[in-house]
């Protein structure tokens, strides 16, 4: 028997209807409904039966079941209890689908997946995107891709390259970890309810090795103090790593690096020579 799409607009809507289902705004909860968005996601991840993938968010299952059709293991987590019985219900028949009731940020990923890489697909709730992705990066889980839809907003600081007004410190260090893109946007028009946002789905693929060897804590640190004060020169907003007006003068020569800059136009090279000659 063929199993009905839940990325459908009719479909969700008559799940929500049967469940008696609201969407928490609290939890970020938008349902895409649009079957060749989800389709895209779940190719833009290159699964095959033999991955294993970690979903973040399942929600009723939409991209839940794009993913499982491809024959992958999936790991589903959802903080949201109230929707495991809807779990239970929509994703009914694949025997490849694993729901964990957890907060990711509290989850022991590897005692779940176990030492094996994995890709990470998700449609993340956008009041905590961020922390989420940090927190899955900065555990050197084995993560070879992340595939994951966020706030169009936040997919351009992600990508972009110094010099524009999106470049910060997301952009450094997501760039640092992986090679990011963005593969396509998504009108608010997907989703049930509808954001306030539009939305895009970037591809991360891991970096085997960073683009730069530094002391990773000290090269974050030194990224955090340049872009504390975003419109201040260098030798300004150094400072606030600990160190006085003289000694951060001192440094950037050290790195060859003009303290009359600011900290969006330098490259990640350049910040890995200020973590490399700092004394």
């Amino acid at each position: 028997m063929e199993k009905p799409i839940i990325a459908n607009r009719e479909v969700t809507l008559h799940i929500m209807r049967s469940f008696k289902l609201r969407t928490k705004k609290k939890l970020g909860q938008n349902f895409l409904v649009d079957e060749a968005i989800v389709n895209n996601i779940a190719e833009a991840a290159e699964l095959s039966p033999e991955d294993t993938v970690l979903e973040v968010g399942p929600g009723i299952g939409t991209l839940t079941q794009a993913l499982a059709e491809t024959g992958a293991k999936v790991f589903a987590v959802e903080i949201d209890r109230g929707l495991l019985p809807i779990l239970d219900k929509t994703l009914e028949g694949y025997s490849n689908i694993q729901i964990i009731n957890q907060d990711i940020l509290q989850l022991d990923i590897q005692k779940e997946l176990g030492e094996q890489p994995f890709k990470v697909v998700a449609n993340l709730p956008y009041y905590i995107t961020t922390p989420i992705i940090f927190s899955l990066l900065e555990q050197k889980l084995p993560i070879e891709r992340l595939v994951v839809m966020v706030q169009k907003e936040v997919a351009e600081r992600i990508t972009a390259a110094p010099g524009g007004k999106s470049y910060g410190a997301l952009s450094v260090a997501m760039q640092y970890y992986t090679e990011p893109t963005i593969a396509f946007t998504v009108p608010a028009t997907a989703f049930i309810p509808s954001p306030n946002v539009e939305s895009a789905v970037i591809v991360c693929k891991r970096r085997t090795k960073p683009p730069i060897e530094v002391d990773e804590k000290l090269f974050f640190r030194v990224v955090k103090a340049a872009f504390s004060v975003r419109r201040k020169m260098l030798s300004n907003a150094l400072k606030n790593i600990g160190i006085t007006g003289e000694e951060a003068v001192a440094w950037l020569e050290r790195a060859n690096i003009d303290g009359r800059r600011r900290g969006e136009t330098l490259s990640q090279e350049e910040f890995g020579r200020l973590a490399n000659t700092f004394n």
